[in-house]
C-alpha cells in the first residue's frame, strides 16, 4: 500500500511539473506580420521600406515570452519602387546574393513591467552584434478558424555602418529605425 501511495505521488507530481514547465510554441505568420524600416533621405524626409514574408517563432510561458527569433530574406525588400529595390539588393546595400538573410535569435528575456527586454544576436550583412529589443505584447486569443494567436511589437534603431553597410552614408542616413509587428500562431 505504501509503495502504491509513493508511486501515485510521483506520477501526479511528474504530471504537475511537466504541465508547469511546458511553454507554448508559436510560429510567426508571414502574411499577418510586418518588418518596416525608415531612413533619412538627404536630411529632407524619410524613405520607407519593408521586408515581406518575415518568419520565426515566439515561445510563451504563462503569457510571457521566453524565446524569440525572426528572419527576413534580403531579396524580399520592398519599397514600392522596383528600380530602388534592385539597388537595395545590390552589393551597394544588402548584397542579397552574398547575404540572403537578416536574423535575430534571443539569448535571454527579462520582464520589465508589461514589457520584455529581449537580448540576442542580430546578424545582418555578415556581421553579428548583440542587441536588446523591447517586446510589447499586443494581445492573444483564440481566433477560431486561424487558431490561437499571439501578437507582439518592437521598435529599434540601428546604425547600418555597424553592419558594414556604409554605402551612400550622407545622402542616406546611417540610423535606420526598424518596426516589427508580429502575429504568431500556436504550433
Amino acid at each position: 500500500m505504501r509503495l502504491r501511495s509513493t508511486l501515485s505521488v510521483l506520477v501526479v507530481g511528474s504530471f504537475l511539473l511537466a504541465g508547469s514547465v511546458r511553454a507554448d510554441e508559436y510560429k510567426i505568420d508571414p502574411v499577418h506580420s510586418a518588418v518596416i524600416y525608415k531612413i533619412m533621405h538627404f536630411n529632407v524626409g524619410n524613405a520607407y521600406g519593408r521586408f515581406n514574408e518575415p518568419t520565426g517563432s515566439v515561445t510563451v510561458d504563462n503569457g510571457a515570452p521566453t524565446a524569440f527569433t525572426f528572419e527576413v530574406k534580403t531579396d524580399k525588400v520592398d519599397t514600392g519602387n522596383p528600380k530602388r529595390d534592385a539597388h537595395l539588393k545590390s552589393p551597394d546595400f544588402f548584397d542579397a546574393k552574398q547575404f540572403p538573410t537578416i536574423s535575430f535569435k534571443s539569448k535571454s528575456v527579462k520582464a520589465d513591467g508589461d514589457k520584455y527586454e529581449v537580448a540576442g544576436d542580430l546578424t545582418m550583412h555578415g556581421v553579428t552584434k548583440e542587441i536588446t529589443l523591447t517586446l510589447n505584447k499586443v494581445s492573444e486569443k483564440d481566433t477560431g478558424k486561424m487558431g490561437f494567436r499571439t501578437g507582439w511589437t518592437t521598435e529599434t534603431t540601428l546604425k547600418r555602418s555597424d553592419y558594414g553597410m556604409s554605402g551612400m552614408v550622407g545622402p542616406l542616413g546611417d540610423d535606420v529605425t526598424i518596426i516589427i509587428s508580429l502575429e504568431a500562431a500556436k504550433s
